[in-house]
């Protein structure tokens, strides 16, 4: 906890990446010019945790906060976030027999869900790590509470017609507590009583604003479609649109003042964020890798090695078919969610996304990194923003 703690209070008087940065990594070559860049809240750890996708979603709201007029907006509770969704989750869970997924994932729609249906609460208020905690971890909680649903799911099947008692819940909350902290059913914050729910009032954030994006081939065009990821398990929709469409919206929106929820596959060897950057070289076997990713995704990963990473290389043009081979063939799988706030071109012109991601700040760009539009292309699950941020032509298609 302290050393989360110093970091906010080391960062928290800039919200904005420094924009002196220019290089994803102090003797790279690269060299990135500005087109667009917004003020997102301090970087934070996710610790041993597969949480990212509150950590993005939150930072993303925060950055909206700041859109709104709001400078220094409040670091809002991720763990408040993440426990709501394990008491739904694991209800779900039961209720399907275990034909649904229970694990530490999520989805950016999984935010507006806890929003609406339980509120929000500052981190100040619900930290969610015990006193001598330096760093979230969650693997122990996870196999606990996990280890229970697979209990109770043999105890259904062991019991035949008797069924299950209706204090299960309190089992798993009692988890929960333990290792998170107690739920919060009022607060005072600022001189003010609230309760979560009319603290997320208290924002004046609606969260009917806000949509996810995908592009796949296997779905009817410009409609809805159910996101077919695992951690989708309260099964939420993305409209799907063509390939370009993903990047049109992504200048148009960052040019326009909102920043993006960005879902993706980080596995790939041109992912280095221990480099600051992320590429698809046409030429993968320039890249060496040492070591392997960690199963939740939630730190550097494999140590990865390679010239591309310090010197433009000529790049692989992703096709809308070449996409889809790798979703199909699972290459492509949901792995990691982040936050877009910036587009930059480097000295060839290719087009990179500034990423705040949600690892620390020990590399060189600040827990920022730098992804090129080839690899976004080929690696994007969806991406998650308010609606307007989205190309007027783009919204009628899609009737917003």
């Amino acid at each position: 906890m302290k050393k989360i703690l110093l970091s906010t209070i080391i960062l928290a008087s800039a919200f904005s990446f420094s924009q002196n940065i220019i290089k994803n990594a102090e003797n790279s070559e690269y060299t990135f010019t500005k087109i667009a860049h917004l003020d997102a809240t301090p970087v934070q750890s996710q610790g041993n945790t597969g949480t990212c996708w509150s950590f993005s979603a939150l930072s993303f709201f925060e950055s909206e906060l700041i859109r709104k007029g709001i400078k220094n907006p409040p670091t809002l509770s991720e763990m408040y976030i993440v426990r709501k969704a394990y008491e739904d989750k694991a209800d779900k869970y039961i209720r399907m027999d275990g034909k649904t997924n229970f694990s530490e994932g999520g989805a950016f729609h999984d935010i507006p869900y806890v929003i609406k249906n339980y509120g929000i609460v500052p981190n100040d208020v619900y930290l969610g790590m015990q006193k001598d905690q330096q760093e979230y971890d969650h693997s122990e909680m996870f196999s606990i509470m996990n280890g229970a649903m697979d209990g109770l799911l043999k105890h259904m099947k062991e019991s035949g017609s008797k069924g299950i008692s209706l204090i299960w819940k309190d089992a798993l909350n009692g988890i929960l507590d333990t290792y998170i902290g107690k739920d919060i059913k009022e607060f005072d914050y600022n001189g003010k009583k609230f309760t979560p729910k009319s603290y997320a009032q208290s924002l004046s954030l609606n969260m009917n604003e806000y949509v996810s994006l995908t592009s796949f081939t296997n779905h009817e065009m410009y409609q809805p479609c159910f996101l077919a990821i695992q951690d989708n398990w309260s099964w939420g929709t993305s409209y799907n649109v063509g390939l370009d469409d993903l990047m049109l919206t992504i200048e148009n929106a960052l040019k326009s003042g909102y920043t993006i929820a960005w879902g993706a596959d980080v596995s790939e060897k041109g992912f280095s964020f221990r480099n600051g950057i992320a590429i698809v070289p046409e030429d993968p076997s320039t890249i060496e890798m040492r070591g392997k990713d960690n199963k939740n995704f939630s730190n550097a990963g494999a140590e990865k090695s390679s010239n591309a990473f310090l010197t433009p290389v000529k790049e692989l043009k992703i096709t809308p078919e070449i996409r889809q081979k790798a979703y199909d063939n699972k290459t492509t799988t949901d792995d990691h969610g982040m936050h877009i706030t910036g587009l930059y071109k480097d000295q060839k012109g290719t087009r990179f996304l500034l990423v705040k991601n949600s690892w620390g700040t020990e590399n060189y760009p600040e827990g920022y990194l730098y992804v090129s539009e080839h690899y976004f292309n080929w690696k994007t699950i969806n991406i998650y923003l308010h609606k307007e941020g989205i190309p007027q032509d783009l919204r009628k298609k899609l009737n917003l």
